[in-house]
């Protein structure tokens, strides 16, 4: 019965595989909009966020979760998290290390009154509208602060795309390794691994869609999204499926 009343879903193999699938979409979709569309990131921030809002009004409708919706949420914010910070660096001037040290202290503070509110960081208990709306302030903050932590590793430290992307990779492994063989806290292991995430999905995104001469693979940003984007889907369809096979049968429907 938890699991049902819950709106978001359980940390799985798969949940992890989309996430980092939706922020390479994030990474590259925000790219075709506002450079191959030429719509600029002042447009594009203020289209993604009207999308992004509609979508978050579809999925406090819901009260529950679905995966369809739960999973064009978390693309759509990827998207608008990644044209944040690109305008607050491109467009206003902003240093990626005050960018950094910005969107750290908001999401420090997100978590912090979310604890203060709900005494529970925990993702496993996503059961009230209060706890949702915590919820995806700090998955926003995440992405915004993961899209300027992996530009600063690959571009401002000049590590490049393929070496960024193997940092945070190892970070998660290292992560991994504290939850699993040294007990570390779940929650925290959850939230660090959600942040290390993005840019680790945001260097695979420029790695495969900039030009050679950029240090990327020349997939292009709208051939790299259309992919992530298919095996988003397809994944999203497959758990739906699922989902729907699992769900109890209806009182009046039992024998």
């Amino acid at each position: 019965m938890n699991k049902m009343l819950n709106r978001v879903p359980e940390v799985t193999g798969s949940f992890w595989i989309i996430k980092v699938l939706a922020t390479t979409v994030g990474e590259t979709m925000a790219d075709y909009l506002s450079v191959n569309l030429n719509l600029g990131l002042s447009v594009t921030s203020c289209v993604m966020s009207a999308v992004l809002l509609m979508a978050l009004l579809n999925q406090f409708r819901l009260k529950r979760y679905v995966p369809a919706s739960y999973w064009i949420v978390v693309v759509l914010m990827s998207i608008t998290g990644t044209v944040i910070t690109d305008r607050l660096v491109d467009e206003l001037g902003v240093s990626l290390t005050t960018t950094i040290i910005v969107f750290s202290a908001i999401l420090s503070a997100v978590f912090g009154l979310w604890y203060a509110v709900e005494k529970t960081l925990a993702m496993h208990s996503i059961n009230t509208a209060k706890r949702e709306l915590f919820y995806w302030a700090a998955i926003l903050f995440t992405f915004a602060l993961g899209t300027a932590t992996g530009d600063f590793i690959a571009e401002a430290l000049k590590l490049g795309y393929a070496q960024s992307a193997l940092v945070f990779a190892v970070l998660i492994a290292i992560v991994a390794a504290g939850y699993y063989y040294f007990r570390m806290n779940a929650v925290l292991a959850f939230w660090v691994t959600y942040i290390l995430t993005r840019p680790l999905g945001a260097s695979t995104g420029d790695l495969l869609s900039q030009p050679t001469t950029n240090g990327g693979l020349g997939f292009g940003t709208i051939g790299t999204s259309m992919l992530f984007l298919c095996i988003i889907v397809s994944l999203v369809i497959y758990l739906s499926l699922k989902q729907k096979k699992l769900a109890p049968m209806p009182i009046d429907q039992q024998n």
